[in-house]
């Protein structure tokens, strides 16, 4: 008898070799493959990109680095050296901590949230970014300072969301697991917290499925569920290691992307993100790792993505 999630993952299967049989045509393209960067830490721009090239990776999830007026990636600088490189610009992840939490009870803290959001959907906008990855509370802060978060974090976005739509940027709301943050943990998390909002410019989750391994009962139905509202997907095996370190079911997830179309919206990606275990993820940006691990952690992770994606699609 098989066990509860292989009925899932079975009953996925089916859906996927229906719909193959039926639409071979929707199958042609691939899934955007991309890299979030800031894991790379104090590396310099060109090398990281220089190392994407090398792996033949097309996109790039960019490090929200603009912290402040004078901080951050120049986006002069930032389109030269992606042309060189045959890169474009997937999205950039926003990075939400303390300092700038949308649902703090400090008025300060949500202050820098939203004028840090201004700055960062403005450079997204400017590199050809589709996306900006959204927190709506502080990741590496799990205990939560009362039960008005929720609250605080909607009203904080409300004020700063006109300027995705003035942009033509997807802010994607993204679930981090309890261990990391104190709300919005899951898919449909995420989801009521975008219908709560209601506004135009945030419709968009991003997901993460070193996350939503113990936040989702399963991963494959939970990315269904997301639907269109899906924009991006962060990755990252079991132990949060390179694909395929690990004993994540890859194949079901690939299966469960193509049902959904993501292979043919222009604003979807695939974008590994393996961090390590842990539950402040945030040193890593400031950190110096050697270039033959960064090597090993992209390399391993695209050829391991790809072959899996080719053995789906060959069923």
């Amino acid at each position: 008898m098989k066990q509860n999630y292989e009925i899932k993952s079975e009953k996925i299967r089916e859906q996927f070799l229906a719909y193959k049989k039926e639409h071979p045509e929707l199958l042609k393209n691939r899934l955007k493959f991309s890299w979030s960067n800031w894991g790379f830490g104090l590396e310099s721009f060109e090398t990281s990109c220089q190392r994407l090239n090398r792996a033949g990776i097309s996109y790039i999830e960019l490090h929200g680095n603009h912290y402040g007026a004078d901080l951050g990636y120049n986006p002069k600088e930032v389109l030269s050296i992606m042309d060189a490189y045959g890169i474009k610009a997937g999205g950039v992840c926003g990075m939400f901590s303390a300092d700038n939490d949308l649902s703090s009870n400090r008025h300060i803290q949500r202050q820098a949230a939203i004028d840090y959001i201004k700055r960062e959907s403005e450079f997204t906008a400017t590199v050809g970014g589709k996306y900006m990855l959204v927190c709506p509370a502080a990741v590496g802060r799990p205990g939560k300072y009362d039960d008005s978060e929720i609250d605080r974090s909607i009203d904080s976005l409300s004020r700063v969301a006109d300027v995705f739509v003035n942009y033509g940027v997807r802010a994607a709301i993204e679930p981090i697991r309890s261990a990391e943050t104190s709300i919005v943990h899951s898919i449909a998390d995420a989801i009521a917290y975008i219908d709560r909002l209601e506004h135009p410019g945030v419709q968009h989750i991003n997901g993460d499925v070193y996350h939503m391994l113990v936040e989702e009962s399963h991963i494959g139905e939970s990315l269904l569920a997301a639907g269109k509202r899906l924009t991006n997907l962060h990755m990252a095996d079991t132990n949060r290691c390179a694909l395929g370190d690990g004993s994540l079911d890859i194949d079901t997830i690939i299966m469960a992307l193509y049902l959904l179309g993501y292979n043919n919206d222009d604003a979807c990606f695939v974008t590994p993100e393996p961090l390590g275990p842990g539950g402040d993820p945030y040193p890593a940006q400031n950190s110096k790792t050697d270039p033959a691990i960064l090597d090993k952690l992209v390399f391993d992770s695209v050829n391991y993505f790809k072959s899996r994606e080719e053995i789906v699609l060959g069923l």
